[in-house]
């Protein structure tokens, strides 16, 4: 009687196993989605905008480096720019993944989202209220 009990708790615990596994494998698949959502998704959508910025460089544009020099862009090569900075137009050639922002393209943004934020606003030409009749005293 006791081994019957005994080979019954077995089978039991062998049968269970699988299922209890897969049951505590899931929460941490669970926690890997999330960080993959909020950590490393937007990681690489944030690279891939820094990248594009970095291809669209053109020459007179203003940039920021990475170290905190602000210069226009007098050539453009393969993997490094030249820029031109100071009173005394001192020209420093970086290489392109020195380059922090764009400003003179973060303007023209700046710019077209406020003008597409007064058109929002304003659709059409302002209306004219009409003057309101003044009663003379003679109608009272």
């Amino acid at each position: 009687m006791f081994t019957s009990l005994h080979t019954f708790a077995a089978e039991q615990s062998a049968t269970s196993g699988g299922a209890y596994g897969l049951v505590g494998i899931l929460p941490w698949v669970i926690v890997l989605v999330a960080l993959y959502f909020i950590m490393i998704r937007p990681q690489r959508k944030k690279e891939k905008e820094t990248i594009r910025m970095r291809s669209n460089i053109q020459i007179g544009d203003e940039i920021l480096t990475i170290g905190g020099i602000v210069g226009i862009v007098v050539r453009k090569g393969e993997d490094t720019v030249v820029i031109e900075t100071g009173g005394d137009r001192s020209k420093l050639r970086i290489r392109i993944e020195a380059v922090q922002e764009n400003l003179t393209a973060q303007e023209e943004a700046a710019k077209e989202k406020k003008e597409k934020q007064n058109a929002k606003l304003t659709p059409g030409a302002p209306k004219k209220e009409k003057p309101k009749k003044e009663k003379s005293e003679s109608e009272e």
